[in-house]
């Protein structure tokens, strides 16, 4: 029996009639033509304006071209219609990839990322925490840094289908939250967007010049201890540029996916070897402590936290996925690979604290014996490790730099990108060899952008991708990402001040020096704990 909402009559039953925001959908036309196409529609009906023109129905409601005794019909869509809609879509099975990777690729590639030099200095972050401590703060830690690069790809996975797109990178996820979250973030879009871009550029570029060190370092080690003098490591750093421009040459992911295979090899031997050193002849658990004094507990945290981060590599690594749903889940390749890497990043900090003390290094590979030659072929083996890593961070500044300028070179793609690629590498490697001393400086400037980028941004899009659907019983994720945010201003102010203390204790020489620097591969670096020398 027809009912009527004032001008308008429903031919049918009006109780499943819903108003519809056709002003909110009209503003996104895929969704809009997405609703005129639907079968479903309602039959809805109005009177003819007596004059013979147009009612105001008929400029925006579809018409059937039907009307009978001065009585023109039209169609209204159901207001869940916008999320069939959005349901309709599938941008797992529209995606395409020219050279998709496997979940082992994948794998592969976050291991690599996240299992970076960082850990060789987990035995000093346990010096730091103790070892009751160390192996429970370890865990929270992981637990934070991979939850917020699970909610980034999990916000991804929705804003695809509301955006209808099948990739996004790190910093699209982040303008589409803001753009198709509340109205007050929607002025937001275009400086996050900004921020993710130049801050994820800036750390990783300058952390691919302080891998030019750290490979000169790790050779010039044993190199030393042969020919008995020190040998200049801006040498040694430009003798690497062929490599590196070679490395940076593999075309995409698929393809470097051995590289880091053969990366996490070359790490997992020296690893294995520096644990030969460990447990052997290990004292007793009571000459340790078991907690530390919390003074120098953030400096645990400052450590672990930079070391275990990776967030720059995790949208580039789901994006090249033939099957990226299986990045997430329970079991998927996130947790899979963070798992891993929690736990050998516990044994090594448990055992390397340990069996040394208090007389641990930032770097644990500085405790070996130097005239050892498991230990020389520890540090060549970690020098090759970080070189395999060079590519992978360097393909997250890759992406970034091409993307921003591959519209206008459309004709000669290839050489143009190739060109880029060879530009960025000597660029890299120029600055490692005009500031050898450069690894603090990049220190300040990843404990500040990936304790915000790596942190307090996953959370905030998370918030606003999901914003109408709410925050569960209690509100319990606004409790929860408050103390996601605690810790990335802890990791900000904490690790500020450690890479500050360096670059202090570098150019103003004070009478005080640090001990050997901590390197975290993966990021940046933090400072150690530091001694009285007298001054030279």
């Amino acid at each position: 029996m027809p009912c009527s909402y004032g001008a308008i009559t429903q031919v049918g039953d009006c109780s499943k009639v819903k108003n519809t925001d056709w002003e909110s959908t009209e503003k996104d036309p895929i969704l809009y033509n997405s609703r005129k196409k639907r079968t479903n529609d309602h039959l809805v009906t109005a009177t003819t304006n007596t004059n013979g023109g147009p009612t105001e129905l008929d400029t925006f409601l579809p018409q059937d071209n039907s009307n009978t005794n001065g009585v023109t019909k039209y169609k209204v869509t159901k207001g869940n219609d916008l999320e069939a809609a959005n349901t309709e879509f599938d941008p797992f099975k529209n995606r395409q990839n020219d050279h998709p990777t496997t979940n082992l690729n994948t794998l592969t590639h976050l291991l690599k990322a996240s299992l970076g030099t960082g850990i060789l200095s987990m035995p000093a972050a346990f010096q730091a925490a103790g070892l009751a401590l160390g192996i429970f703060s370890t865990i929270l830690v992981s637990i934070i840094c991979t939850h917020c690069a699970y909610i980034l790809v999990t916000s991804a996975h929705e804003l695809y289908k509301r955006a209808h797109k099948t990739k996004m990178s790190f910093a699209d996820v982040a303008e589409e939250a803001c753009l198709r979250g509340p109205k007050w973030a929607r002025g937001f879009a275009g400086p996050i967007r900004q921020l993710v871009l130049v801050g994820l550029f800036v750390t990783y570029f300058m952390t691919c010049s302080c891998y030019a060190v750290i490979i000169a370092r790790n050779f010039n080690y044993v190199i030393d201890y042969y020919v008995g003098y020190t040998t200049e490591i801006r040498v040694t750093i430009a003798a690497l540029l062929v490599p590196i421009i070679l490395l940076v040459y593999v075309p995409n992911l698929k393809y470097l996916a051995p590289v880091s295979m053969i990366a996490n090899v070359f790490m997992g031997i020296g690893l294995g070897i520096t644990f030969y050193y460990l447990v052997t002849d290990v004292p007793p658990v009571s000459e340790r402590n078991l907690v530390a004094d919390i003074s120098t507990y953030p400096v645990f945290f400052s450590i672990t936290i930079f070391a275990i981060e990776a967030i720059g590599v995790v949208m580039p690594l789901e994006n090249h996925m033939a099957t990226p749903q299986h990045f997430v889940g329970l079991c998927g390749v996130l947790n899979q690979g963070m798992s891993g890497v929690t736990l050998v990043y516990m044994v090594i900090g448990f055992f390397g604290y340990l069996k040394y003390g208090d007389q641990v290094e930032g770097s644990i590979t500085l405790n070996l014996p130097k005239e050892a030659y498991a230990a020389q072929i520890v540090n060549i083996l970690i020098a090759l490790a970080v070189y395999g890593t060079f590519g992978l961070q360097f393909y997250v500044c890759l992406e970034i730099a091409w993307d921003g300028i591959k519209k206008r070179f459309q004709e000669n793609a290839r050489i143009a990108e190739y060109t880029l690629r060879t530009i960025m590498a000597v660029v890299c490697v120029a600055i490692a060899i005009a500031v050898p001393t450069i690894i603090p400086f990049v220190a300040l400037i990843g404990a500040f952008c990936f304790s915000i980028l790596g942190l307090m941004v996953p959370v905030a899009i998370e918030m606003l991708t999901f914003w109408d659907k709410g925050f569960g019983p209690f509100h319990w994720k606004i409790f929860k990402n408050i103390i996601v945010v605690a810790a990335g201003f802890l990791a900000l102010i904490f690790g500020s001040k450690s890479a500050i203390q360096d670059i202090v204790y570098m150019y103003l020489g004070n009478g005080t020096v640090a001990k050997e620097p901590i390197f975290l591969g993966n990021l940046t670096l933090v400072g150690n704990f530091s001694e009285t020398t007298p001054s030279s």
